[in-house]
Protein backbone atom coordinates (compact mmCIF):
# COMPACT_ATOMS: atom_id res chain seq x y z
CA UNK A 1 0.00 0.00 0.00
CA UNK A 2 1.36 3.55 -0.69
CA UNK A 3 0.04 6.63 0.35
CA UNK A 4 0.53 9.92 -1.27
CA UNK A 5 0.76 13.66 0.28
CA UNK A 6 0.22 15.94 -3.02
CA UNK A 7 0.68 19.78 -2.11
CA UNK A 8 -0.72 22.41 -4.13
CA UNK A 9 -0.52 26.18 -3.61
CA UNK A 10 -3.38 28.78 -4.99
CA UNK A 11 -1.83 30.69 -7.34
CA UNK A 12 -3.67 33.89 -9.90
CA UNK A 13 -4.76 32.35 -13.31
CA UNK A 14 -3.21 34.46 -15.04
CA UNK A 15 -3.27 34.59 -18.85
CA UNK A 16 -2.02 37.88 -19.81
CA UNK A 17 -0.16 41.14 -18.63
CA UNK A 18 1.27 40.22 -14.73
CA UNK A 19 0.63 43.14 -12.27
CA UNK A 20 2.83 42.88 -9.16
CA UNK A 21 1.19 44.25 -6.08
CA UNK A 22 2.18 47.79 -4.72
CA UNK A 23 4.67 46.76 -2.38
CA UNK A 24 6.30 44.32 -5.16
CA UNK A 25 5.82 41.53 -2.68
CA UNK A 26 3.52 39.60 -4.81
CA UNK A 27 1.00 39.16 -7.37
CA UNK A 28 -1.98 41.13 -7.70
CA UNK A 29 -5.05 38.98 -8.38
CA UNK A 30 -7.60 41.21 -7.96
CA UNK A 31 -8.77 40.81 -11.26
CA UNK A 32 -8.19 37.73 -12.15
CA UNK A 33 -9.14 34.29 -11.24
CA UNK A 34 -7.13 31.16 -9.34
CA UNK A 35 -6.18 28.04 -10.01
CA UNK A 36 -2.64 25.71 -9.21
CA UNK A 37 0.94 25.53 -11.27
CA UNK A 38 0.96 23.30 -14.28
CA UNK A 39 3.85 21.62 -12.24
CA UNK A 40 1.29 20.90 -9.38
CA UNK A 41 -1.24 19.43 -11.54
CA UNK A 42 1.35 16.99 -13.08
CA UNK A 43 1.79 16.22 -8.83
CA UNK A 44 -1.43 15.42 -8.47
CA UNK A 45 -1.90 13.75 -11.95
CA UNK A 46 1.13 11.36 -10.09
CA UNK A 47 -0.17 11.24 -6.60
CA UNK A 48 -3.03 9.86 -8.15
CA UNK A 49 -1.75 6.96 -9.93
CA UNK A 50 0.58 5.85 -8.09
CA UNK A 51 -1.94 5.54 -5.03
CA UNK A 52 -4.60 3.85 -7.34
CA UNK A 53 -1.30 1.44 -8.52
CA UNK A 54 -0.11 0.47 -4.63
CA UNK A 55 -3.96 0.12 -2.88
CA UNK A 56 -3.30 3.52 -1.10
CA UNK A 57 -4.41 6.95 -1.04
CA UNK A 58 -3.75 10.25 -2.65
CA UNK A 59 -4.36 12.95 -0.59
CA UNK A 60 -3.92 16.76 -1.39
CA UNK A 61 -2.80 20.07 1.28
CA UNK A 62 -2.64 22.96 0.70
CA UNK A 63 -2.02 26.40 3.01
CA UNK A 64 -4.16 29.71 1.89
CA UNK A 65 -6.97 31.30 2.47
CA UNK A 66 -10.72 29.45 2.77
CA UNK A 67 -11.14 30.11 -0.82
CA UNK A 68 -8.21 27.37 -1.72
CA UNK A 69 -10.82 24.96 -0.49
CA UNK A 70 -11.76 25.30 -4.68
CA UNK A 71 -8.65 24.07 -5.86
CA UNK A 72 -8.78 20.88 -2.83
CA UNK A 73 -11.94 20.08 -4.54
CA UNK A 74 -10.09 20.19 -7.97
CA UNK A 75 -7.64 17.80 -6.87
CA UNK A 76 -10.36 15.37 -5.44
CA UNK A 77 -12.53 15.43 -8.39
CA UNK A 78 -9.52 13.68 -10.15
CA UNK A 79 -9.11 11.15 -7.51
CA UNK A 80 -7.25 12.17 -4.40
CA UNK A 81 -9.32 11.12 -1.63
CA UNK A 82 -8.65 13.47 1.41
CA UNK A 83 -7.90 17.05 1.59
CA UNK A 84 -6.58 19.41 4.21
CA UNK A 85 -5.98 23.16 4.39
CA UNK A 86 -3.71 25.01 6.87
CA UNK A 87 -6.49 27.90 7.06
CA UNK A 88 -4.46 31.07 7.14
CA UNK A 89 -3.09 34.20 5.12
CA UNK A 90 -0.30 32.57 2.63
CA UNK A 91 1.49 36.65 2.40
CA UNK A 92 3.35 36.24 5.47
CA UNK A 93 4.91 32.32 4.58
CA UNK A 94 8.49 31.80 3.45
CA UNK A 95 9.19 28.59 1.89
CA UNK A 96 10.86 27.48 5.58
CA UNK A 97 7.13 28.32 6.97
CA UNK A 98 5.18 26.24 4.55
CA UNK A 99 7.98 23.68 4.74
CA UNK A 100 7.41 24.27 8.79
CA UNK A 101 3.26 23.65 8.37
CA UNK A 102 3.38 20.73 5.73
CA UNK A 103 5.89 18.30 8.42
CA UNK A 104 3.50 19.71 11.43
CA UNK A 105 0.74 18.11 9.54
CA UNK A 106 2.65 14.82 8.42
CA UNK A 107 3.96 14.36 12.30
CA UNK A 108 -0.01 15.12 13.54
CA UNK A 109 -1.37 12.07 10.81
CA UNK A 110 1.44 9.81 11.76
CA UNK A 111 0.94 10.37 15.59
CA UNK A 112 -2.87 9.49 14.65
CA UNK A 113 -1.99 6.84 12.26
CA UNK A 114 -2.14 7.86 8.83
CA UNK A 115 1.14 7.65 7.32
CA UNK A 116 2.53 8.77 4.20
CA UNK A 117 5.23 6.98 2.17
CA UNK A 118 5.49 9.71 -0.66
CA UNK A 119 5.19 13.79 -0.81
CA UNK A 120 5.07 15.19 -4.06
CA UNK A 121 4.70 18.88 -4.80
CA UNK A 122 5.17 21.23 -7.86
CA UNK A 123 8.69 21.98 -8.80
CA UNK A 124 8.46 26.12 -7.99
CA UNK A 125 5.49 28.68 -7.02
CA UNK A 126 3.56 29.98 -10.24
CA UNK A 127 3.56 32.85 -8.96
CA UNK A 128 6.70 33.76 -6.69
CA UNK A 129 8.65 31.54 -8.43
CA UNK A 130 10.03 29.77 -4.32
CA UNK A 131 11.78 26.45 -5.56
CA UNK A 132 12.84 25.63 -1.64
CA UNK A 133 9.65 23.67 0.12
CA UNK A 134 10.68 20.11 -1.26
CA UNK A 135 13.81 20.68 -0.03
CA UNK A 136 12.76 22.06 3.23
CA UNK A 137 10.29 19.56 3.71
CA UNK A 138 12.48 16.95 3.39
CA UNK A 139 14.88 18.20 5.74
CA UNK A 140 12.01 18.93 8.18
CA UNK A 141 11.16 15.33 7.77
CA UNK A 142 14.55 13.84 7.60
CA UNK A 143 13.71 11.81 3.95
CA UNK A 144 15.85 11.48 1.24
CA UNK A 145 14.76 14.31 -1.94
CA UNK A 146 14.87 14.56 -5.54
CA UNK A 147 14.27 17.43 -7.37
CA UNK A 148 12.34 18.24 -11.02
CA UNK A 149 11.27 14.88 -11.95
CA UNK A 150 8.88 14.44 -14.64
CA UNK A 151 7.75 10.77 -13.80
CA UNK A 152 7.87 8.26 -10.24
CA UNK A 153 6.90 4.93 -9.81
CA UNK A 154 7.16 2.80 -6.45
CA UNK A 155 8.36 -0.66 -6.67
CA UNK A 156 8.92 -3.10 -2.99
CA UNK A 157 9.63 0.52 -1.39
CA UNK A 158 11.40 2.06 -3.44
CA UNK A 159 10.73 5.40 -5.59
CA UNK A 160 12.20 5.46 -9.00
CA UNK A 161 11.87 8.90 -10.97
CA UNK A 162 12.88 10.31 -13.89
CA UNK A 163 13.51 13.99 -15.48
CA UNK A 164 15.68 15.59 -17.80
CA UNK A 165 19.37 15.39 -17.71
CA UNK A 166 21.80 18.32 -18.72
CA UNK A 167 22.69 16.21 -21.98
CA UNK A 168 19.27 15.88 -23.59
CA UNK A 169 18.83 12.59 -21.81
CA UNK A 170 17.10 10.95 -19.08
CA UNK A 171 17.68 10.73 -15.45
CA UNK A 172 17.03 8.02 -13.03
CA UNK A 173 16.95 8.55 -9.29
CA UNK A 174 15.72 5.38 -7.36
CA UNK A 175 15.34 6.29 -3.34
CA UNK A 176 14.31 4.57 -0.47
CA UNK A 177 10.52 5.50 0.82
CA UNK A 178 9.40 7.61 2.59
CA UNK A 179 10.66 10.22 0.32
CA UNK A 180 10.02 13.74 -1.32
CA UNK A 181 9.75 14.60 -4.95
CA UNK A 182 9.54 17.95 -6.60
CA UNK A 183 7.59 17.57 -10.15
CA UNK A 184 8.11 19.03 -13.49
CA UNK A 185 5.20 19.20 -16.17
CA UNK A 186 5.52 16.98 -19.01
CA UNK A 187 5.76 13.83 -17.62
CA UNK A 188 2.32 13.31 -17.46
CA UNK A 189 -1.17 14.76 -19.06
CA UNK A 190 -3.07 16.01 -15.97
CA UNK A 191 -6.40 15.31 -15.94
CA UNK A 192 -9.58 17.36 -15.49
CA UNK A 193 -12.56 16.70 -13.56
CA UNK A 194 -15.41 14.86 -15.04
CA UNK A 195 -19.33 16.03 -13.64
CA UNK A 196 -19.88 13.07 -11.49
CA UNK A 197 -15.57 13.61 -10.18
CA UNK A 198 -16.99 17.02 -9.17
CA UNK A 199 -20.15 16.01 -7.49
CA UNK A 200 -18.10 13.38 -5.45
CA UNK A 201 -15.95 16.13 -4.62
CA UNK A 202 -17.98 18.42 -3.12
CA UNK A 203 -18.88 15.56 -0.30
CA UNK A 204 -15.09 15.35 0.67
CA UNK A 205 -14.84 17.02 4.53
CA UNK A 206 -11.68 18.63 3.91
CA UNK A 207 -9.54 18.99 7.45
CA UNK A 208 -9.44 22.83 8.12
CA UNK A 209 -6.03 23.20 10.54
CA UNK A 210 -4.40 26.11 11.67
CA UNK A 211 -0.67 26.92 11.43
CA UNK A 212 1.32 26.01 14.08
CA UNK A 213 3.64 28.98 14.23
CA UNK A 214 3.80 32.03 13.71
CA UNK A 215 5.92 32.99 10.21
CA UNK A 216 8.87 34.23 10.18
CA UNK A 217 8.84 35.33 6.24
CA UNK A 218 10.77 34.85 2.90
CA UNK A 219 13.16 37.70 3.84
CA UNK A 220 12.20 38.42 -0.39
CA UNK A 221 13.60 42.19 -1.03
CA UNK A 222 11.27 42.64 -3.65
CA UNK A 223 9.78 40.56 -7.03
CA UNK A 224 10.34 42.13 -10.35
CA UNK A 225 9.04 41.35 -13.87
CA UNK A 226 11.40 40.46 -16.93
CA UNK A 227 11.06 43.41 -19.22
CA UNK A 228 9.01 42.88 -21.99
CA UNK A 229 10.12 41.16 -25.11
CA UNK A 230 9.18 43.14 -28.39
CA UNK A 231 7.37 41.44 -31.14
CA UNK A 232 8.57 41.82 -35.05
CA UNK A 233 5.98 41.72 -37.30
CA UNK A 234 7.00 41.19 -40.98
CA UNK A 235 4.63 42.70 -44.17
CA UNK A 236 4.63 40.94 -46.85
CA UNK A 237 2.50 43.12 -48.95
CA UNK A 238 -0.64 44.64 -49.70
CA UNK A 239 -3.55 42.88 -51.56
CA UNK A 240 -2.96 40.93 -54.23
CA UNK A 241 0.27 42.02 -54.40
CA UNK A 242 1.16 39.68 -51.20
CA UNK A 243 -0.02 36.62 -52.78
CA UNK A 244 3.64 35.17 -53.60
CA UNK A 245 5.19 35.85 -50.76
CA UNK A 246 2.41 34.16 -48.68
CA UNK A 247 2.78 31.16 -51.12
CA UNK A 248 6.46 31.54 -50.62
CA UNK A 249 5.90 31.29 -46.96
CA UNK A 250 3.37 28.32 -46.94
CA UNK A 251 6.02 26.51 -49.01
CA UNK A 252 8.53 27.30 -46.66
CA UNK A 253 6.33 25.77 -43.63
CA UNK A 254 5.78 22.84 -45.49
CA UNK A 255 2.23 23.63 -45.64
CA UNK A 256 1.94 23.54 -49.69
CA UNK A 257 4.43 22.08 -52.08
Amino acid sequence: MTNVLVCVKRVPDFSGEVLLTADAQGVDARFVGFTVSAHESCAVELAVKIAAAGGGAATVLTLGPAEAVEQLRSALGVGCTGAVLVETDPVGFGPADVAREIAAVVAAHEAAGRTYDLILLGNDAADTGDFQVGIRLAYELGRPVVNGINTVEVTDGVATARGAGADGGVETYRVPLPAVATVLEGGVEPRYPTITGRMKAKKVAVEVVEPRREPVGSGRVRLTLPPAQPSLVEVLGEGTAAAPAVVDLLRSLGVLR
